[in-house]
């Protein structure tokens, strides 16, 4: 939206200039999914979890590691698409199965 500043030129008549106000759309958010995994252990994948993400806590990563094994996936965290990327990749080269989608 753009307002209206009247300013005096030398001649004495003014001059209305606009002041432009950019507006941003924030950008789009990650989820990164853990899904459940039956071949390594409950530890295992909470250490990694610990690991990988270390906003996580403790009960956090125990948490997820609950939900991917009770409901077959669990939201690890919902972040911008880079940090999503480097977590669910991170995920995939400590053996643990995990996807990114887009959140709505």
């Amino acid at each position: 939206m753009a307002s209206m500043i009247p300013k005096p030129r030398a001649s004495g008549a003014p001059v209305i200039e606009k002041e432009v106000v950019k507006v941003r759309k924030p950008s789009p958010m990650y989820k990164v999914l853990l899904h459940n995994d039956p071949v390594n252990t409950m530890d295992y994948v909470v250490s990694v979890l610990l690991e990988v993400v270390p906003q996580l806590s403790e009960q956090g990563a125990l948490a997820v590691m609950l939900e991917a094994h009770n409901t077959g996936v669990g939201l690890v965290i919902v972040c911008d698409l880079e940090p999503a990327e480097f977590y669910c990749e991170s995920l995939k080269a400590k053996g643990l199965t995990s996807t990114l989608e887009k959140e709505s």
